[in-house]
């Protein structure tokens, strides 16, 4: 491991657990811990997992209207953000491309609660920071962690010490007193499940980590689950299926440009999006079931049914919930119809794959109560 690896508030639990630590980001991070890989899945859909995320970037937006000033950069409306809401956009390039995909929170008076990737934080902060000049500001919370906790038995662990949190609902964000600390809590999550991101301050970071290992419910799981489960969830991960090339429309994310922005046409890329959106695309993200063979791996060649080649998978392994492997990749517009039938290229065998619908496992967030 090298040295110059940063550790969050949370690598000496880990590593009392028996992690096998990885470098990612920059942190040296748990990609699994005992059990494996395959069990910390099954046990996240099954019961509760709990994640360290504390390498995301958490930030403070403030200003006159910090809401209306971050729009130059992002795509979605966070003017009509409600109080106790947050959204979900992306970091626009001024060509449309995907500087990175964020997570944006009024969880209180404070200004906008921004988290964003880890790898991508220092020129994500950069680049707001240089845009809004004079008009907003960004705090960087470094002395901050972040917890998730995900699975369909989340909840009720969770309310058990804040139960407040039983009262919110999929894309809540609350700022309150948590595990006696000032927290920011959402209902939300990376897995496709039902479940909370927990931000605390880092000093309390492991009390808060164990007490919710001590419930017989909940179980550490590591970054290898966490990508096979947002896999499953069909959701994107940025590097991979998201980067400065790609835009919303193409990776499928239409949800996250505002109906007012499309209107108002005031952001970033939006002659691009614009052109997008009326159906201009040359490629679009497809979801693939691979038939037979080996899981379709990053950088596999799509092709169609004659085996010319016609695209790329961007993210792909095997899916423990549905034991068989899929794929998340971009195509061109004719070929991303639900059960269109293509070809993935793996070790230089062609193998039978099909389109499906996203995501690959039915969600389970709480959207009302």
């Amino acid at each position: 491991m090298s040295e110059d690896l940063k550790k969050t508030p949370l690598y000496d639990a880990h590593v009392a657990a028996g992690a096998r630590m990885v470098p990612f980001a920059g942190y040296s991070m748990p990609v699994q811990y005992k059990d494996g890989v395959l069990k910390e899945h099954l046990w996240t859909r099954e019961h509760a997992g709990l994640f360290d995320v504390s390498h995301m970037g958490q930030a403070r937006l403030r200003g006159e209207n910090p809401a209306k000033s971050f729009e130059k950069v992002v795509s979605a409306d966070y003017q009509g953000l409600k109080p106790g809401k947050q959204r979900y956009g992306v970091l626009l390039n001024a060509g449309g491309g995907i500087i990175d995909d964020l997570m944006t929170a009024r969880p209180d008076d404070d200004g906008l609660f921004v988290v964003v990737n880890g790898a991508c934080k220092d020129n994500d902060y950069a680049i707001i920071a240089r845009e809004l000049a004079g008009e907003a500001t960004v705090t960087r919370l470094e002395d901050r962690a972040l917890l998730a906790l995900q699975g369909p038995e989340a909840a009720a662990v969770l309310a058990a010490h804040v139960p407040e949190a039983a009262e919110m609902v999929f894309m809540d964000a609350r700022a309150l007193t948590a595990f006696g600390v000032d927290a920011i809590v959402s209902r939300s999550g990376y897995t496709g499940e039902d479940g909370y991101e927990i931000s605390v301050p880092a000093d309390a970071a492991e009390r808060v980590w164990n007490t919710l290992l001590a419930d017989e419910r909940v179980k550490p799981i590591g970054l290898g689950a966490r990508d096979s489960l947002r896999l499953e969830a069909g959701l994107p991960l940025y590097g991979h299926d998201l980067d400065e090339t790609v835009s919303p429309i193409e990776a499928g994310l239409n949800f996250a440009v505002g109906k007012s922005r499309r209107e108002a046409g005031d952001y970033l890329g939006a002659d691009r999006i614009a052109k997008e959106l009326a159906g201009e695309l040359t490629r679009v993200r497809v979801n693939l079931k691979v038939l037979e063979g080996a899981p379709a791996r990053e950088g596999a060649e799509i092709a169609d049914e004659a085996g010319a080649v016609i695209g790329k998978v961007t993210s792909g392994g095997f899916a423990p919930s549905l034991g068989y492997p899929i794929a998340i990749g971009f195509a061109p517009p004719a070929y991303a119809a639900i059960g269109t039938k293509l070809k993935v290229i793996v070790r230089g065998k062609a193998a039978a794959a099909e389109v499906v619908a996203s995501p690959f496992v039915p969600n389970r967030y709480v959207r009302k109560l």
